[in-house]
C-alpha cells in the first residue's frame, strides 16, 4: 500500500516539474497574386464646350436710348449689317450746330481774305502802313485757324452722330444680348457679343494633376460630341492657362478643333480624350490595397519563410479591379489579396501554389 502511494506521489512530482508543450498554431490560409510590370499609357477623358477663336463685345460709344434692335440671340450676323440704334437727336443738334459755325467761320475768313487782299494792293503801292497790313494778316490766319478748328468740331459731331447705330464689324454669330428697346445705355456698355466665323476651339478644365503625365508624340485630341457620339473630330492643344482658376482649382485649355464638322456648332458639349506617354509601372489588382497608419499599403508575402510584411507603397492611379503604382512592390512580388485583416507583421500563411497568379 505504501509502495502505490509512493509512486503516485514520484509521478505528480514529476508532471508538477514539466509543463504541457502549447499546441501548434496552423498558417492562415490566404488569397495571393503577383505583382506585374506593364508598359502603362494613362488617358484621360474629359468634358468640353466648342467656342470661338475669337469673341467680341459690341457696345455703343454715345449714351442714349435704344430706338430700335434688329437682332436677337443666334443670329448670324454681317460686318455692315445694323444691330442696334440709339435716338440720335442730341447727336443730331451737335451736328447742325457744328455746321452753322462752320458757316461762321467761313462767312468771317472770306471777309478777312478781302481786307488782307486790299492791304496787299496798297501796300505794293505805298498807300497804307506797315501796321495796318500787319492787322490785316493777323486777322486772316486767325480766320483760317478758326474755320479750320469749327470744321474739326463738325467731323466729330457726325462722327458721334454714326456712332449712335451700332454696326456688327464682323462675320459672326451672336452669343448674347443685353439690350432692350427703350433702355437708356451708357458708352462702352457691352450690348452683344459675337463668337466671330474662324477657327473654333474645344475649351475644357484640366485638374492640374494631369500636367505631371507626359503627354504622347503626336499629343493629338480625340474629340466627340456628346449628343452624337459618332460625330468626331481631331484636335490640338493651342494654349494652356499659365493660372490656376481659384473658384474650381482647374486649369482652362483650350485644342484648336482640326476641320470641325458642321455639327459641332458654338456651344455644343464634347468629350475630349488624350493619351500620355507609356511608363514602365507595376499594375496590383484592387483587392491587396489596405491602410498603414492611415496611408495606402499592401501586405508582402515573402516566398521562402511563408511570412507576411505590410509595406507603404505609392499611387500614380485607380482603375477598375487594377492600381497603378509609382513605387513600393517589385514585379514578381506577392501579394495578399484576400485574409488581410487576420494578418499581423511575421505572421505565416499558406496558399496554393496556383495561387500567385
Amino acid at each position: 500500500m505504501r509502495a502505490g502511494i509512493s509512486c503516485l506521489a514520484l509521478l505528480l512530482l514529476a508532471g508538477c516539474g514539466q509543463e504541457a508543450a502549447p499546441p501548434e498554431r496552423q498558417p492562415l490560409r490566404v488569397g495571393v497574386e503577383t505583382a506585374r510590370a506593364t508598359d502603362y499609357a494613362p488617358a484621360v477623358v474629359l468634358t468640353g464646350e466648342v467656342r470661338a477663336r475669337i469673341q467680341s463685345d459690341l457696345s455703343f460709344r454715345v449714351s442714349g436710348r435704344v430706338i430700335q434692335r434688329n437682332v436677337d440671340v443666334g443670329a448670324h450676323v454681317t460686318p455692315d449689317q445694323v444691330l442696334a440704334e440709339v435716338d440720335p437727336q442730341e447727336q443730331q443738334a451737335n451736328v447742325t450746330a457744328a455746321e452753322a459755325t462752320v458757316q461762321a467761320a467761313e462767312a468771317q475768313l472770306r471777309q478777312a481774305s478781302s481786307a488782307f487782299d486790299r492791304q496787299k494792293q496798297l501796300m505794293d503801292r505805298g498807300f497804307t502802313t506797315r501796321r495796318e497790313y500787319d492787322q490785316a494778316e493777323a486777322s486772316f490766319r486767325t480766320a483760317e485757324g478758326t474755320l479750320q478748328s469749327a470744321q474739326a468740331q463738325l467731323g466729330t459731331a457726325r462722327d458721334q452722330l454714326g456712332h449712335t447705330i451700332l454696326r456688327a464689324g464682323v462675320s459672326g454669330t451672336i452669343t448674347a444680348r443685353n439690350v432692350e428697346v427703350g433702355q437708356v445705355v451708357q458708352a462702352a456698355q457691352t450690348m452683344f457679343s459675337i463668337a466671330q466665323d474662324g477657327p473654333r476651339d474645344a475649351v475644357f478644365n484640366v485638374y492640374e494633376s494631369v500636367f505631371v503625365q507626359q503627354p504622347a508624340d503626336d499629343g493629338t485630341i480625340e474629340l466627340a460630341l456628346i449628343s452624337d457620339p459618332a460625330v468626331t473630330a481631331k484636335g490640338k492643344v493651342r494654349e494652356v492657362s499659365p493660372t490656376i482658376d481659384p473658384q474650381t482649382g482647374t486649369v482652362r485649355v483650350k485644342v484648336n478643333i482640326i476641320d470641325p464638322p458642321p455639327a459641332m456648332a458654338l456651344g455644343a458639349p464634347v468629350v475630349g480624350s488624350g493619351k500620355f506617354r507609356a511608363r514602365s509601372l507595376v499594375i496590383i489588382p484592387a483587392a491587396a490595397l489596405t491602410l498603414d497608419s492611415g496611408f495606402p499599403a499592401v501586405w508582402v508575402v515573402d516566398p521562402t519563410k511563408k511570412t507576411v510584411s505590410l509595406r507603404k507603397i505609392v499611387i500614380d492611379s485607380y482603375h477598375t479591379g487594377e492600381v497603378v503604382l509609382r513605387d513600393g512592390v517589385k514585379p514578381g512580388e506577392v501579394l495578399v489579396t484576400s485574409g488581410a485583416q487576420l494578418l499581423w507583421p511575421n505572421k505565416v500563411v499558406a496558399f496554393a501554389q496556383g495561387g500567385a497568379k
